[in-house]
């Protein structure tokens, strides 16, 4: 779909980073309390107290600011199963502690502990794109890894896919759910090695879990950029609760709609680059080759 009618909020990975990370920090840490200035989250009276320290939302917590922050979290590709309906659970939770990943690693006084204080609330107004509109609007990764192009960056720990289109712009983020410690989703370069249809993706279900639907709708099978299998696939899921969390047995789990725009996207060879986070240092600009 082209990205205007996705209404993506693109910014170059690069571009300004570095000026607007110091920028932010000066935001985040010198203007606690100003009143806020992003539409999504202006004149809410909940969010104002949020972002002056008086009041955190965590457990409990419900109201029309709640329901803003939880859909900015969802348009910038962080799983929230429950939906934007203003109630703090389990859900709101784990989505806040992804995004507070992802975030403490730019602004100072973020920290991962799911729930939405002032410095979370500053962040999330600094990267939050667009009313109406999907993706993020700076501190994107860079769809280069190790000086190689990449279609796909994989955040593990923030629980989310970057696809990005072969020029290298964002073309969306999606949630994701990643293995657990005891069977981790491992990093580094990879290569989708084949694609298989819903029949086959079905059929392999079928064959190595008892379960015809526990891959979902499709299923992208990866091996290292070397050649070697690594075991691990991009697939959808029967069980589109968990997305956001460590669940998985190694492979990378999206929600059925949203593998299907990976299926359609990727070609068989294109790289999938898997990290930690985005500030893993094999993500960067391009190398220049002759």
């Amino acid at each position: 779909m082209p990205e205007a009618a996705r209404g993506l909020s693109l910014a170059s990975p690069s571009d300004g980073v570095s000026a607007f990370v110091e920028r932010s920090r000066d935001t985040v840490t010198d203007r606690a309390a100003t009143v806020l200035e992003h539409p999504r989250f202006t004149g809410s009276p909940q969010l104002a107290d949020v972002a002056s320290g008086a009041t955190v939302l965590g457990a409990g917590a419900r109201g029309d600011g709640l329901r803003a922050v939880q859909g900015a979290l969802m348009d910038m590709g962080f799983a929230l199963y429950g939906g934007a309906d203003g109630r703090y659970g389990p859900d709101t939770a784990r989505a806040l502690r992804n995004f507070q990943v992802h975030a403490s690693a730019l602004f100072p006084g973020v920290r991962s502990n799911g729930v939405l204080d002032a410095a979370t609330l500053r962040a999330l107004e600094a990267l939050a794109p667009a009313a109406g509109s999907r993706g993020q609007s700076h501190a994107l990764p860079s769809p280069f890894y190790a000086g190689q192009p990449v279609r796909v960056v994989i955040a593990l720990r923030e629980h989310r896919t970057f696809l990005f289109d072969p020029a290298g712009q964002l073309i969306d983020i999606f949630p994701n759910a990643v293995g657990t410690a005891t069977t981790p989703t491992h990093p580094g370069l990879k290569v989708v090695r084949a694609k298989l249809d819903q029949v086959a993706t079905e059929d392999a279900g079928a064959r190595l879990w008892n379960d015809r639907h526990v891959f979902g709708v499709r299923l992208l099978d990866l091996s290292w950029a070397d050649g070697h299998r690594s075991g691990e696939e991009l697939h959808g899921t029967s069980a589109p609760a968990l997305l956001g969390g460590d669940v998985s047995h190694g492979c990378i789990r999206h929600a059925n709609e949203d593998i299907l725009v990976l299926h359609d996207a990727l070609a068989v060879g294109d790289r999938i680059a898997v990290v930690e986070t985005l500030q893993d240092p094999h993500l960067g600009v391009p190398v220049t080759v002759g």
